[in-house]
């Protein structure tokens, strides 16, 4: 497929009719259209969507907008809107080994209240063998009514809805994709369209359809309705699931802005010294609390200090008192024993012989001389008789006070500390006029952020409760099929084409296992050929796997050790992206266009050189690259010129705010220039 032309007339900002030739030449792809940011870059890339697809389209403008209300907003606004809008979108098609040229017209107009659309479709069958001996063609396309009234259907031939989400796309598709649950739904969804999986799937369902075509009895009639009321139910459901499935996408991209803004007005708040404002109650509260504890800490101090602590500054003087109080107690306790030793002494010797009486009477005289030493120590302090016992207590007494005010005085220190630590903090409090408009604007975005994840979590629920519904929908339409061919096989010619259409499923269903494992294979390196094209970093991933239940997508080092995703940086994570559409395109053949909407955002220049050295010129037979003057600069300009076949600027009026089409691109003269 080919896109060759598309005029837009009255559409979003284009005033009037503007055209763009979208042709490729040989050995140059690429169609450069040039664009400040809002002079309708994306518009273009919805408005070949909407041509094709209509209600279908998955327009970037309109999100969870009513189809009627969506075309009401596109027509320009300085343009009569009984006359509406147009789009024209040219393009051929390669079928059965003959090119056919299309022109699709998408009009609308509002007549009274009402908003009224029109499609018609003109068919040139024979360009392709007229191309072949002519040198400039110009296409003769007839009106032809069965495409322009059945083109839902006939469009979904030539390029799936599905397929297009791969062949349009933007740099927000893309940072989308590097999430890998997002890139495994869309693997899944190539592999089985793109590449003709989903094609063996319908031919078993056909051959389901041949095992009920025949004559029906009562009870397969009925089974036959049955049948068909839960097709319209899957039908429904499959449809409400595409929708919840977009509104979902939607509330996660307005999260993630609504995310982000809270966290740059977090980091300004924080800046601002916003994080103490917010604490300065709570810093307060407990400057008091620790003034608190040390006044009591203090009054303690102050308590001990008026019992008996200070004698402390005197201990080598109570120590002299103990000391003597100590002595003079024991020379007392030895005078009074004098007394009693000497009748003992008398005692003992009227006991012992007469033959050792001299010996111990030596020995008790030593002993009481002794004693009567003791009994001369002069009494200089002349203490109580319980002195000794207050001296004691007294000790006592004072060690505890001592280890208590050791501790007292190290909380004091440590309390003084964390006052001082306060008043620091306080002191960086800044004042309430210079943090309250960032506070109030935080809190706002809060809020804003909580209603977008609770959209979120409703669309999920309602995503998840449709997946239910649909996976149950199924299972009513397989039961109703397996009763249907029960009954079908009373008859002998039933039974056999039941008996060989059933062999054709079994045989299709394992030839799809296999196709698909081969696609995978395939895929596998074609994305990991292109990712080693595009990364700066070579060394970086070594493998990469493609799980062929779940789709899941898996990177791999030289070790063989999986790449946890956070590694790769936010620009790795894009060329991840770029090169899974690659990747697919590159397996597909490159047969369907590339429409590419600001590929740059996030990429280093060196990233930006290989996409523009390597995969735009290569992406596919047709790539229409829309971009501003900062993502395709001149110096990248010059890198790429040599693949550029066409070359247009959007042009927008900031006073009318209207956009035209202008031949060439910055720092070029056009089309004509560009190689």
């Amino acid at each position: 497929m080919l896109l060759r032309k598309i005029t837009l007339e009255e559409f979003g900002a284009y005033r009037g009719k503007q055209s763009l030739d979208l042709t490729p030449k040989k050995n140059k792809p690429i169609i450069l259209i040039g664009g400040l940011n809002g002079c309708g870059k994306t518009t273009l890339l919805d408005a070949i969507q909407l041509a094709l697809y209509g209600n279908r389209a998955r327009c970037s403008g309109r999100g969870t907008k009513a189809y009627d209300a969506y075309l009401r907003e596109s027509i320009n606004r300085k343009a009569d809107p009984t006359r509406g809008s147009a789009i024209t979108l040219e393009f051929t098609v390669m079928t059965g080994g003959h090119e056919h040229y299309y022109r699709v017209v998408r009009s609308w107009h509002i007549s009274g209240k009402t908003l009224k659309e029109f499609l018609n479709v003109y068919v040139d069958d024979t360009y392709g063998a007229r191309a072949k001996t002519q040198r400039d063609v110009t296409p003769e396309g007839k009106f032809n009514r069965l495409l322009s009234e059945g083109w839902a259907d006939h469009v979904e031939s030539l390029l799936p809805l599905e397929i297009a989400s791969l062949a349009f796309f933007d740099g927000e598709k893309i940072e989308s994709l590097a999430d890998p649950e997002r890139a495994a739904s869309v693997i899944e969804s190539a592999v089985h369209s793109l590449l003709g999986v989903s094609t063996v799937q319908q031919l078993r369902n056909d051959l389901l359809a041949l095992q009920r075509r025949q004559k029906l009895s009562d009870e397969e009639q009925h089974l036959l309705d049955n049948i068909r009321t839960q097709e319209v139910e899957r039908e429904a459901v499959l449809s409400q699931y595409d929708i919840a499935h977009q509104e979902l996408a939607h509330s996660r991209a307005e999260f993630g802005k609504a995310q982000r803004k809270l966290d740059s007005l977090e980091k300004a708040f924080a800046d601002e010294g916003g994080d103490l404002f917010t604490r300065r109650i709570e810093l307060e509260n407990d400057k008091k609390q620790t003034a608190a504890r040390l006044a009591q800490v203090r009054a303690e101090l102050i308590q001990l200090a008026a019992g008996p602590l200070p004698l402390l500054m005197a201990q080598p003087l109570l120590q002299d008192v103990r000391w003597q109080a100590e002595k003079e107690q024991e020379a007392q306790q030895s005078a009074q024993v004098l007394e009693v030793l000497e009748a003992r002494d008398q005692w003992l010797l009227d006991l012992v012989p007469d033959t050792v009486r001299a010996d111990v009477l030596k020995q008790l005289d030593a002993d009481r001389a002794e004693r009567a030493d003791k009994t001369q120590l002069p009494v200089d302090l002349r203490l109580p008789h319980d002195a000794l016992a207050q001296l004691t207590v007294l000790n006592e007494l004072l060690q505890r006070d001592q280890e208590r005010s050791q501790q007292l005085l190290h909380s004091a220190a440590e309390l003084t500390e964390q006052l001082d630590q306060l008043d620091r903090q306080l002191a960086g409090v800044p004042a309430q006029d210079k943090v309250e408009a960032l506070q109030v604007a935080r809190d706002e975005q809060i809020v804003e952020v909580a209603r977008n994840q609770a959209a979120c979590d409703r669309a999920t629920a309602k995503l998840e409760d449709l997946k239910r519904r649909r996976e149950h929908v199924t299972t009513l339409l397989e039961r109703a099929h397996k009763e249907f061919v029960r009954t079908k096989v009373k008859a002998e010619e039933v039974e056999r084409i039941i008996k060989y259409s059933e062999k054709a499923r079994d045989t299709l269903e394992r030839f799809g296992s296999a196709l698909l494992k081969r696609h995978i294979s395939r895929l596998e390196v074609a994305v990991l050929q292109s990712f080693k094209v595009l990364m700066r970093k070579q060394g970086l991933v070594h493998d990469l796997r493609i799980d062929t239940d779940k789709f899941t997508l898996t990177l791999a080092d030289a070790d063989g050790e999986p790449i946890d995703p956070a590694r790769l940086s936010a620009g790795e994570r894009q060329l991840l992206a770029v090169s899974l559409l690659w990747g697919l395109m590159r397996v597909a053949g490159n047969r369907l266009p590339s429409v590419i909407d600001t590929p740059l955002g996030r990429l280093d220049s060196r990233h930006r050189e290989h996409l523009v050295d390597r995969y735009f010129p290569n992406a596919s037979d047709q790539v229409l690259l829309l971009s501003t003057d900062e993502e395709i600069d001149e110096y990248l300009l010059g890198r790429l010129k040599k693949s550029v076949a066409q070359t247009y600027t959007l042009v927008h009026d900031d006073t009318e705010f209207t956009t035209a089409v202008v031949e060439g691109y910055w720092w070029n003269a056009g089309a004509q220039h560009a190689g």
